[in-house]
Formats: C-alpha cells, sequence, structure tokens
C-alpha cells in the first residue's frame, strides 16, 4: 500500500545543485522518521539523511553541510537539497522511512555528478 516516489536527479557538474523530491502514499510523512538513502554502482545502499517528526535532521558525514533533507507536510512528501554536489555522490537515491522498510523501497532517482 505504501509508494515512495522519487524524483527530481539528474545529470550535473561538480559544485552544481539539485533538490530530489519523494512524494509519499500510505504513509503519512509527518508522524514517522523518513530518510534518504543512496546507492552508488558496486556498492551498498547507505544511509544519507534523516529527519525525525519533530524535525531532527542527521546527516552522513560525507554530506554534511551540503545537503539539507526537509519534510513538506501538506504535500506529504520528503526532499533532499543537494549543494556543491561531487562526483563521489553519484548514485541512485532513494527515500524510505528510517529504519528502512525493505517493501517501501521506489525506484529511486539518478543523480550523476559529472563534467
Amino acid at each position: 500500500q505504501v509508494q515512495l516516489v522519487e524524483s527530481g536527479g539528474g545529470l550535473v557538474q561538480p559544485g552544481g545543485s539539485l533538490r530530489l523530491s519523494c512524494v509519499a502514499s500510505g504513509i503519512t510523512v509527518s508522524i514517522y522518521t523518513m530518510a534518504w538513502y543512496r546507492q552508488a554502482e558496486g556498492t551498498q545502499r547507505e544511509l544519507v539523511a534523516t529527519i525525525t517528526s519533530g524535525g531532527s535532521t542527521d546527516y552522513a558525514d560525507s554530506v554534511k553541510g551540503r545537503f539539507t533533507i526537509s519534510r513538506g507536510n501538506a504535500k506529504n512528501a520528503v526532499f533532499l537539497q543537494m549543494n556543491s554536489l561531487k562526483p563521489e555522490d553519484t548514485a541512485v537515491y532513494y527515500c524510505n522511512k528510517w529504519p528502512r522498510r525493505n517493501d517501501y523501497w521506489g525506484q529511486g532517482t539518478q543523480v550523476t555528478v559529472s563534467s
């Protein structure tokens, strides 16, 4: 019943910015801890950022100071503003609850950072 649909990815140059969106159905994002994950080619999926129901955020060390997770409760959506992008940010980005639910994974959205 839960569907999480990611969008907003694309190809950007190093130093560029993207804003990812995750529109949720079947789950109210305002009452759960939500998260962004990413998976680069040949790697395990890793946690990027979380936001609690109270608005507390946490980030992987690799993205601190560059990425910002937020909610849009009226839109039942979670966002990830990504600035100062680096090639090592290249990955498929997914949203999910935290802790993850393996049945909630969507298709993700591809972010490619390359010159």
